[in-house]
């Protein structure tokens, strides 16, 4: 028996699922196929980590909602991160935040948050990819994971 992860977002609020059926975030499920990328920049200054995302939906499906994770090669400074609506710290190193609806070759909703690192890193990398796709399947993974360089510089990198 595979294991499958279910993830949703509402404002702070956070809930997990762990059931029956694929080990994969989108492994197979009832919402049909569909392709999710994500696009934008990152930019540290300071230890503080400006990251700018909107998610995109090639299709051919619809999506109803999915969840982001976006993780970090250091950890987050200790105390209150001030996260967007539909944004939840859930571990030392990483955020996840609803992306909402997705239209099959539509645009989401830009999310755009800042965090605090542990320290002053010099440089960080920062991994984007899908924790959760509405039960849709993704058949190509390639263009919903991605790994940023960033470096103490306040320059945008762009993903």
């Amino acid at each position: 028996m595979r294991r499958m992860w279910g993830l949703v977002v509402w404002g702070a609020v956070l809930a997990v699922g762990v059931g029956a059926g694929g080990s994969s975030a989108l492994a197979a499920g009832d919402g049909g196929e569909a392709d999710l990328s994500y696009h934008g920049f990152a930019a540290m200054d300071g230890g503080l980590l400006d990251v700018r995302l909107t998610p995109r939906n090639h299709g051919p499906g619809d999506v109803s909602d999915s969840t982001v994770r976006l993780r970090w090669s250091v950890p987050l400074a200790a105390g209150e991160q001030r996260l967007p609506v539909g944004c939840a710290r859930t571990g030392r190193q990483e955020v996840v935040c609803r992306t909402g609806a997705l239209a099959a070759d539509g645009l989401g909703e830009q999310i755009a948050l800042r965090v605090a690192l542990r320290g002053r890193p010099t440089e960080v990398t920062m991994d984007v990819d899908t924790l959760w796709g509405g039960g849709a399947v993704d058949r190509n993974r390639s263009n919903d994971r991605r790994q940023v360089l960033v470096l103490d510089t306040g320059d945008a990198y762009f993903f």
